[in-house]
């Protein structure tokens, strides 16, 4: 558990205790998407025979959540077609990263925009339409988040500073504190793997602004932000914190496992 900056009464995740996986179940494969840079990004430490060189990026924090919560992973790359991977998958994880573009929701780039990646969003999306069109649970974290709203019609507010609402770009704060609170919704999916208020950390400086078409708001932050979206089947799940970072594991990457799991043994 990671130290928080909160009132010791306030609940922080939906178990003291990681939820315990059930081995009578297959371990399913979750797919995580990722970045594609080209070497020169790790600046001048690049010989000059590997600048055109590109590579790909990938957090330990998710496929290790994966493994903890009973899964199995695997991280993804954008050469193969999407339909043919998401049909070696059981489960999805759309991960964080940096700003969609603007252009994707009919909106001008903000100054403050960061730098964007066209070829990655539209890569996950790709990947989602496949994941849904086959009932492939999906799990979309910070960025994925967002894309996830964009993908079904929705927007973004493209810039928030620190001291607006209950201050979401912390990045000068350890990504593993909780830094606000966010308030579940009754009666989601969300709702039953998360308590009524639930800690988090905060590593963006976007969030959604109109929600994208039959997308259900499941958390808030307490300035009205939407924090948590799912789909009205239950099987798109997206939080704009990063879980991953916070518990071992965290409540959300046992309800992906335990979905695809079951997911998986309904298509056998």
């Amino acid at each position: 558990m990671c130290s928080s900056s909160l009132p010791n009464d306030v609940a922080i995740t939906a178990h003291e205790e990681p939820v315990p996986y059930y081995e009578t179940m297959s371990k399913p494969l979750i797919g995580i998407s990722g970045r594609r840079w080209p070497a020169t990004k790790l600046g001048d430490q690049v010989p000059v025979a590997m600048r055109h060189v590109e590579f790909d990026l990938h957090f330990a924090d998710y496929p290790r959540s994966v493994v903890l919560a009973g899964g199995l992973p695997v991280e993804l790359a954008r050469d193969a077609d999407t339909d043919e991977i998401v049909e070696r998958l059981d489960g999805l994880i759309l991960s964080g990263g940096g700003d969609l573009d603007p252009e994707l929701y009919g909106a001008q780039p903000h100054d403050r925009l960061g730098e964007v990646e066209r070829e990655r969003d539209e890569w996950e999306m790709a990947l989602l339409r496949a994941a849904r069109g086959r009932s492939v649970p999906v799990l979309a974290i910070c960025r994925g988040f967002q894309l996830m709203n964009v993908a079904y019609g929705g927007s973004l507010h493209q810039h928030v500073e620190l001291d607006e609402g209950a201050g979401h770009p912390q990045w000068d704060v350890d990504a593993r504190t909780f830094t606000h609170q966010v308030h579940v919704v009754r009666g989601t999916v969300t709702a039953t793997i998360y308590p009524e208020v639930v800690g988090v950390n905060s590593l963006h400086h976007q969030t959604v602004d109109r929600i994208g078409e039959g997308l259900i708001v499941t958390a808030r932050a307490t300035d009205g932000v939407v924090e948590g979206l799912e789909s009205p089947d239950g099987g798109l799940l997206g939080v704009q914190w990063h879980p991953e970072l916070l518990s071992a594991p965290d409540p959300s990457f046992v309800w992906l496992v335990r979905a695809a799991s079951q997911a998986a043994s309904t298509q056998k």
